[in-house]
Formats: structure tokens, sequence, C-alpha cells
């Protein structure tokens, strides 16, 4: 049974999530519906992720690979429920993120693709994923590095050498670029660099087919917006829903 008081309290927040994202999208001339709310239930109980359930999301992220398993056991009947799994991945925990995310928004490096395509074969699943890139040049930021990629070739293509040998392991399907940006930075400095991301991957071969669309994996709670006028596909919201933990 739903708990009452999380629903009241998640739908209020919910409707501001939502208002916010339209506002975006209608800024930047964009359909609002091209843009997937990823609720970041990482910390959150199982109440938790059942209330927003109760109120329509489906697309729900974590970043832990014990407590991704754990919920997806619990919750295993909603059957239309996507765990996408949005943290930095070692190859020990691989496993739980090959039995059962539906995403995998980190990918940041080529020995743990390999690794995940050698245990999707196991049991016998596809994972779409995005492969991180280190837009901001941030230190302390996962990915390939690309701060610099439009004065410095060797940046990008580092980064499509090794996109080029993902796209050849089974089970793996590439969908698009994630970034995580420094969360002091001003509204200018987001924008430019949210951008940029989009640029880099309009020079990728990111699907076989050309006309096919690249995804953008790119914004949290307070940063979405930017994210959205710069193209942002899929965003990943925690704070804004569920507070703060």
């Amino acid at each position: 049974m739903v708990n009452v008081t999380l629903l009241q309290r998640y739908q209020q927040a919910l409707e501001r999530v939502q208002t916010q994202i339209k506002a975006a999208a209608f800024q930047a001339q964009r359909d609002p519906k091209e843009i997937t709310l990823i609720a970041v239930s990482k910390q959150q109980p199982i109440a938790a992720i059942e209330a927003c359930y109760a109120l329509g999301i489906r697309d729900f992220g974590e970043n832990r690979s014990d407590e991704l398993a754990q919920k997806a056991q619990q919750l295993a009947h909603l059957t239309d429920l996507k765990w996408h799994f949005i943290g930095h991945l070692q190859s020990r925990q691989s496993e739980a993120v090959a039995r059962y995310a539906h995403y995998f928004h980190a990918l940041d490096r080529l020995k743990i693709a390999q690794r995940l395509s050698q245990q999707l074969q196991v049991f016998n699943r596809h994972l779409p994923v995005f492969l991180q890139v280190n837009i901001s040049g941030e230190l302390s930021k996962s990915g390939w590095p690309c701060a610099l990629w439009p004065e410095h070739e060797q940046e990008r293509t580092a980064l499509l050498n090794d996109l080029l040998t993902i796209q050849q392991l089974p089970y793996l399907q590439v969908q698009g670029l994630m970034t995580l940006l420094p969360y002091e930075a001003a509204n200018e400095s987001l924008l430019l660099w949210f951008k940029r991301l989009a640029q880099l991957a309009e020079t990728l071969p990111l699907h076989s087919q050309p006309a096919a669309r690249s995804y953008l994996s790119m914004g949290m709670s307070h940063d979405f917006q930017w994210a959205i006028a710069a193209g942002a596909t899929h965003i990943r919201v925690g704070t804004a829903l569920f507070g703060e933990i």
C-alpha cells in the first residue's frame, strides 16, 4: 500500500519539477516529451519509490550496485519500472548492473565495457549505455577527458577510438554521452559546457544508422534547466524530488 504522506509530498515536488522542465523546454523551443526524467532514488526507501511510481514516474536512478540489486528484487513486480545505474562502477560491482540495470549512464573506461559485455552474455541481456565524458576538466570527475576537444583533436580521437571498440562489443548498445559538471559553476559556464558536450556528440558516430538520434544524459536538480537548453534528453533529479538526503 502506498504511503499517503509521501504521495502528497512527492506530488507537489514532481509538479514543480515538471513545470520547470516544461518552461525550460518551451524556452529552448523543444518538446518536453523528448526529455526523460530520472528520479534519483539512491538512499531512498522502497516506500519513496512506490510513491513516485504511483505518481507516474517509471525511471529511477541508483549509484550503488548492492542497493540497485536489493531494490530491483523487492520491486520486481513493477514490470515497467526502469533502473538507471548512474554511479561510478568498479569491476567487482559490475555483475549487479549487468543483471538488473536497464540503462548505464556512467561508462567511463574501456575495461568496464569489456567486463559488462561478458557478464551480459551470461544473463542474455542487452544494456544501453552512455559514455561518460569529463567536459569541464574537473579533476574529481571520471570519464574520457574532453574539456579541450575543440582545440585539441587528440582528446576527441581518443574517445572516438574507444567508442568504436565499444560498439563492437556484444550486448552493449551505445546511446550517447553523459557528463557531470561542477556543483558551484556559474550559469554561463554550465550552459557552455553542456553545449560543448552536445557539439561533441554531433561529431561522433554514436549510432550505426546516421539518421538515428544521439541521447545526452546531463543535468541534475540544480542545473537541469541549463542542460535542457543545451539539448539534454535525460535529466537525473534527486534532491528536487525527494529533498536533501
